[in-house]
């Protein structure tokens, strides 16, 4: 008995000593310092060179000149042709959140209420187009838009009108681009959350006489509204700042801010005023993150209270 109750203790205070060990060879501080030391030299260095190049001049062969520092570059960002491009790409963004939306969320409801066998399968079709290189999927949308693509061809065997060459680079090629490219961005972070739903609580709402609509915007939504917000994040953020599906897809037509800081940077050579575009373009992401951040906070507050 006495053999047994040693062992025992033993095995119950190894746990502890265990943690003590670590506690005492391992400090909280130490697992920091990879992520800080990341989080310092991979963006706060460089996003420090950019803020003081947006304050400096264009030399006169493209250098960067830092003999008078003062807010020029930003009184430009905001000259109507450039203020319009940046609402442009804020109302784009703005419509890719929300269409992502709109066919984000029934996706997500059936991801979470399908059996585990079928689950696993449409999971597998949200997953597969990042298996793929985005160059590729860009241009497998102008294919499909084309001229010589599968959607014309259907209007042809079905003897309609055809549809606009000028469909396959503009407006609604970029909309599209965007809203396929950014989709799984919104339905993975919403299904977890709905996945983590008590289904039941729908079933009381319904029974004490809620409605539909009433038993989603209630009792569902509110519970939902993490992975809602994170996954609306995570799609504006990216969009706001996209180049590459407007200029494949949108052509010389199609100018955001995300393709004008790229032709500011590399074929203008005007670096200082590509910085404070990229720095107006940081404010906005920020702000949208605060945004977000604000209403995490507001819902914890009622949580509590």
């Amino acid at each position: 008995m006495a053999s047994h109750s040693t062992a025992s203790s033993s095995q119950e205070s190894s746990p502890a000593r265990r943690k003590q060990f670590d506690s005492q060879t391992l400090p909280t501080w130490l697992g920091l310092v990879p992520v800080s030391g990341w989080f310092l030299f991979f963006l706060l260095v460089p996003m420090g060179f950019v803020l003081l190049d947006s304050f400096a001049h264009r030399g006169t062969y493209g250098g960067v000149v830092f003999e008078q520092l003062d807010f020029s570059n930003f009184a430009r960002a905001f000259d109507p042709i450039y203020a319009s491009i940046l609402l442009k790409s804020l109302k784009l963004a703005a419509v890719t959140t929300v269409l992502c939306l709109l066919f984000g969320l029934p996706m997500a409801w059936v991801l979470a209420i399908s059996p585990k066998s079928v689950r696993n399968w449409l999971l597998l079709a949200v997953v597969v187009p990042f298996w793929t290189n985005f160059i590729v999927r860009v241009y497998a949308i102008k294919v499909l838009l084309g001229h010589e693509g599968p959607i014309q061809a259907l209007v042809r065997a079905l003897q309609l009108p055809l549809l606009p060459e000028s469909i396959a680079s503009g407006p609604f090629a970029v909309q599209l681009g965007m809203v396929t490219n950014y989709l799984p961005f919104l339905v993975l972070p919403l299904w977890v959350s709905i996945e983590k739903f008590d289904f039941t609580l729908l079933e009381a709402a319904r029974d004490l006489g809620a409605s539909r609509w009433s038993s989603f915007r209630r009792v569902l939504l509110p519970q939902i509204k993490p992975g809602l917000i994170s996954g609306m994040t995570f799609v504006f953020t990216p969009a706001l700042g996209e180049f590459v599906i407007p200029d494949l897809l949108g052509g010389a037509r199609t100018m955001l801010i995300g393709n004008l800081v790229t032709e500011q940077f590399l074929r203008a050579r005007d670096w200082p005023f590509g910085a404070a575009l990229s720095m107006l373009l940081v404010m906005c992401v920020l702000g949208a993150l605060m945004i977000g951040n604000a209403f995490s906070r507001q819902r914890q507050k009622r949580v509590r209270s």
